[in-house]
């Protein structure tokens, strides 16, 4: 069965910086897209970054959050810097197998003016 936990979330200053791991087990992810999602209160869930063959990201995001993986692990990263307030939701970590999607428990991320 596949398993997505989250971990690294917390409080923390604008300004200042997080990792986000997400774990995965129950398969070899290696062939996968793995994505990260973030729900604010009030607003629906969208998307972050994404690593496949390539890596992308939303525009919000581009230049200070970079996704990276340890496939050996089957773990991946994301590395938030230079925090915002408007950065503060929960994050998920997502994968798709063929037509199933895989989500996380996610973890919050709170980010102080």
């Amino acid at each position: 069965q596949v398993q997505l936990i989250e971990s690294g979330g917390g409080l923390v200053q604008a300004g200042g910086s997080l990792r986000l791991s997400c774990a995965a087990s129950g398969r070899t992810f290696s062939s996968n897209a793995m994505d990260w999602f973030r729900q604010a209160p009030g607003e629906e869930r969208e998307f972050v970054a994404g690593s496949g063959g390539i890596t992308y990201y939303a525009d919000s995001v581009k230049g200070r959050f970079t996704v990276s993986r340890d496939n050996a692990k089957n773990t991946v990263y994301l590395q938030m810097n230079s925090l915002e307030p408007e950065d503060t939701a929960v994050y998920y970590c997502h994968t798709r197998v063929g037509i199933h999607n895989y989500w996380g428990q996610g973890t919050q991320v709170t980010v102080s003016s």
